[in-house]
Protein backbone atom coordinates (compact mmCIF):
# COMPACT_ATOMS: atom_id res chain seq x y z
CA UNK A 1 0.00 0.00 0.00
CA UNK A 2 2.82 2.43 0.91
CA UNK A 3 4.63 1.80 -2.38
CA UNK A 4 1.37 2.29 -4.27
CA UNK A 5 0.76 5.63 -2.50
CA UNK A 6 4.31 6.79 -3.27
CA UNK A 7 3.83 5.89 -6.94
CA UNK A 8 0.55 7.81 -7.04
CA UNK A 9 2.15 10.89 -5.47
CA UNK A 10 5.05 10.74 -7.95
CA UNK A 11 2.62 10.39 -10.87
CA UNK A 12 0.59 13.41 -9.69
CA UNK A 13 3.75 15.53 -9.29
CA UNK A 14 4.99 14.67 -12.78
CA UNK A 15 1.53 15.24 -14.28
CA UNK A 16 1.25 18.61 -12.51
CA UNK A 17 4.63 19.74 -13.87
CA UNK A 18 3.64 18.72 -17.40
CA UNK A 19 0.36 20.60 -17.15
CA UNK A 20 1.77 23.83 -15.72
CA UNK A 21 4.56 23.87 -18.29
CA UNK A 22 1.89 24.32 -20.96
CA UNK A 23 0.02 27.10 -19.18
CA UNK A 24 -0.08 30.45 -21.03
CA UNK A 25 2.94 32.58 -20.18
CA UNK A 26 4.83 29.70 -18.57
CA UNK A 27 8.28 28.71 -19.85
CA UNK A 28 10.82 26.06 -19.00
CA UNK A 29 14.26 27.12 -17.73
CA UNK A 30 17.51 25.25 -17.12
CA UNK A 31 20.23 26.14 -14.64
CA UNK A 32 23.10 27.66 -16.61
CA UNK A 33 26.82 27.81 -15.89
CA UNK A 34 28.35 30.43 -13.68
CA UNK A 35 26.49 29.31 -10.57
CA UNK A 36 28.09 29.44 -7.13
CA UNK A 37 26.88 27.19 -4.32
CA UNK A 38 28.79 27.01 -1.04
CA UNK A 39 28.25 25.48 2.39
CA UNK A 40 29.30 27.51 5.44
CA UNK A 41 29.70 26.08 8.92
CA UNK A 42 31.64 26.37 12.16
CA UNK A 43 34.11 24.33 14.18
CA UNK A 44 35.41 24.81 17.68
CA UNK A 45 38.27 27.00 16.50
CA UNK A 46 37.22 28.55 13.19
CA UNK A 47 34.66 28.68 10.39
CA UNK A 48 34.84 26.43 7.34
CA UNK A 49 33.59 26.61 3.75
CA UNK A 50 32.84 23.92 1.20
CA UNK A 51 32.11 24.51 -2.50
CA UNK A 52 29.67 22.35 -4.46
CA UNK A 53 31.10 21.91 -7.95
CA UNK A 54 28.30 20.02 -9.73
CA UNK A 55 24.85 21.61 -9.69
CA UNK A 56 21.99 21.09 -12.14
CA UNK A 57 18.42 22.31 -12.09
CA UNK A 58 15.29 23.31 -13.90
CA UNK A 59 12.38 25.65 -13.36
CA UNK A 60 8.95 26.44 -14.78
CA UNK A 61 8.01 30.11 -14.51
CA UNK A 62 6.39 33.03 -16.25
CA UNK A 63 7.34 36.71 -16.30
CA UNK A 64 4.98 39.27 -14.75
CA UNK A 65 4.55 42.88 -15.75
CA UNK A 66 6.91 45.08 -13.77
CA UNK A 67 9.71 42.53 -13.37
CA UNK A 68 8.21 39.83 -11.16
CA UNK A 69 7.56 36.18 -11.91
CA UNK A 70 5.07 33.37 -11.35
CA UNK A 71 7.28 30.46 -10.34
CA UNK A 72 5.56 27.11 -10.69
CA UNK A 73 8.37 24.67 -9.94
CA UNK A 74 12.06 24.63 -9.04
CA UNK A 75 14.35 21.60 -8.84
CA UNK A 76 18.02 21.89 -7.87
CA UNK A 77 20.31 18.83 -7.72
CA UNK A 78 23.81 18.95 -6.17
CA UNK A 79 26.48 16.26 -6.43
CA UNK A 80 27.80 15.20 -3.04
CA UNK A 81 31.16 14.02 -4.36
CA UNK A 82 31.70 17.37 -6.08
CA UNK A 83 31.95 19.05 -2.66
CA UNK A 84 35.40 20.46 -1.90
CA UNK A 85 36.45 21.80 1.50
CA UNK A 86 38.86 24.60 2.31
CA UNK A 87 40.38 22.17 4.84
CA UNK A 88 41.64 19.66 2.25
CA UNK A 89 40.93 16.13 1.07
CA UNK A 90 40.71 14.59 4.55
CA UNK A 91 37.74 16.81 5.33
CA UNK A 92 36.30 16.08 1.87
CA UNK A 93 36.29 12.35 2.55
CA UNK A 94 34.79 12.82 5.99
CA UNK A 95 32.05 14.95 4.43
CA UNK A 96 31.25 12.25 1.84
CA UNK A 97 31.03 9.66 4.62
CA UNK A 98 28.81 11.88 6.79
CA UNK A 99 26.47 12.59 3.85
CA UNK A 100 26.38 8.88 2.84
CA UNK A 101 27.61 9.69 -0.66
CA UNK A 102 27.78 6.06 -1.82
CA UNK A 103 24.12 5.36 -1.06
CA UNK A 104 22.76 8.87 -1.72
CA UNK A 105 25.05 10.76 -4.13
CA UNK A 106 22.77 13.77 -4.60
CA UNK A 107 21.31 16.60 -2.53
CA UNK A 108 17.98 17.76 -3.98
CA UNK A 109 15.76 20.79 -3.39
CA UNK A 110 12.16 20.85 -4.68
CA UNK A 111 9.79 23.81 -4.43
CA UNK A 112 6.60 22.80 -2.61
CA UNK A 113 4.03 24.96 -4.40
CA UNK A 114 3.76 27.75 -6.99
CA UNK A 115 4.75 31.21 -5.73
CA UNK A 116 4.51 34.78 -7.01
CA UNK A 117 7.74 36.76 -6.67
CA UNK A 118 7.35 40.52 -6.92
CA UNK A 119 10.28 42.86 -7.70
CA UNK A 120 12.44 43.90 -4.75
CA UNK A 121 15.88 45.43 -4.25
CA UNK A 122 18.98 44.17 -2.45
CA UNK A 123 18.77 44.80 1.28
CA UNK A 124 14.99 44.59 1.39
CA UNK A 125 13.11 41.83 3.21
CA UNK A 126 14.00 38.47 1.61
CA UNK A 127 11.41 36.21 0.02
CA UNK A 128 10.78 32.81 1.62
CA UNK A 129 10.36 29.82 -0.70
CA UNK A 130 9.01 26.72 1.00
CA UNK A 131 10.31 23.41 -0.26
CA UNK A 132 11.74 20.03 0.64
CA UNK A 133 15.41 19.13 0.83
CA UNK A 134 16.64 15.56 0.45
CA UNK A 135 20.02 15.02 2.11
CA UNK A 136 21.68 11.70 2.98
CA UNK A 137 18.49 9.90 1.97
CA UNK A 138 16.27 11.92 4.34
CA UNK A 139 13.69 14.46 3.14
CA UNK A 140 12.67 17.39 5.33
CA UNK A 141 10.80 20.69 4.79
CA UNK A 142 13.08 23.72 4.47
CA UNK A 143 12.78 27.45 3.89
CA UNK A 144 14.95 28.92 1.15
CA UNK A 145 15.47 32.66 1.60
CA UNK A 146 15.86 34.64 -1.65
CA UNK A 147 17.90 37.82 -1.07
CA UNK A 148 18.05 38.93 -4.70
CA UNK A 149 15.91 38.18 -7.75
CA UNK A 150 16.23 39.51 -11.29
CA UNK A 151 14.17 38.80 -14.42
CA UNK A 152 15.39 39.43 -17.97
CA UNK A 153 13.94 38.47 -21.32
CA UNK A 154 15.93 35.21 -21.36
CA UNK A 155 16.76 34.38 -17.74
CA UNK A 156 15.92 34.59 -14.04
CA UNK A 157 18.63 35.07 -11.40
CA UNK A 158 18.31 33.97 -7.77
CA UNK A 159 20.67 34.67 -4.90
CA UNK A 160 20.04 33.58 -1.34
CA UNK A 161 20.62 31.10 1.45
CA UNK A 162 19.19 28.09 3.17
CA UNK A 163 19.92 27.29 6.82
CA UNK A 164 19.67 23.66 7.93
CA UNK A 165 20.60 21.52 10.92
CA UNK A 166 22.51 18.42 9.82
CA UNK A 167 21.20 16.33 12.69
CA UNK A 168 17.63 16.85 11.38
CA UNK A 169 18.71 14.71 8.43
CA UNK A 170 20.41 12.07 10.56
CA UNK A 171 23.85 13.42 9.61
CA UNK A 172 26.66 13.35 12.16
CA UNK A 173 28.73 16.53 11.57
CA UNK A 174 32.14 15.66 10.11
CA UNK A 175 35.34 16.12 12.11
CA UNK A 176 38.95 16.97 11.37
CA UNK A 177 42.36 16.40 12.98
CA UNK A 178 41.50 12.89 14.20
CA UNK A 179 38.25 14.05 15.71
CA UNK A 180 39.70 16.87 17.80
CA UNK A 181 37.78 19.42 15.71
CA UNK A 182 34.11 18.71 15.08
CA UNK A 183 31.81 20.76 12.89
CA UNK A 184 28.69 22.27 14.40
CA UNK A 185 25.31 20.90 13.32
CA UNK A 186 24.04 24.20 11.90
CA UNK A 187 25.13 25.03 8.34
CA UNK A 188 24.06 27.57 5.73
CA UNK A 189 23.97 26.89 1.99
CA UNK A 190 24.57 30.07 -0.03
CA UNK A 191 23.66 30.08 -3.70
CA UNK A 192 23.91 32.28 -6.79
CA UNK A 193 22.07 30.75 -9.74
CA UNK A 194 20.88 31.79 -13.19
CA UNK A 195 18.08 29.92 -14.94
CA UNK A 196 18.04 30.39 -18.71
CA UNK A 197 14.92 29.90 -20.82
CA UNK A 198 14.88 26.89 -23.12
CA UNK A 199 14.56 27.54 -26.84
CA UNK A 200 11.25 26.44 -28.33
Amino acid sequence: MLIHMKNCILFLMVTWQLVVADLPGQSEFNLSGGYAVTIHGTMSSHNWVETIGEVTGDMVAGRRAGGGADVTSIRIVMGVRSIRSDMGTVMDNRTYKALKADADPQITFLLDAPVIILPFRRGEKPIALLGHLTLAGVTRPVTLMVDYFEVTSESMRFEGRQMIKMTDFGVKPPSALFGTLRAGSDITIYFKTVFTILSK
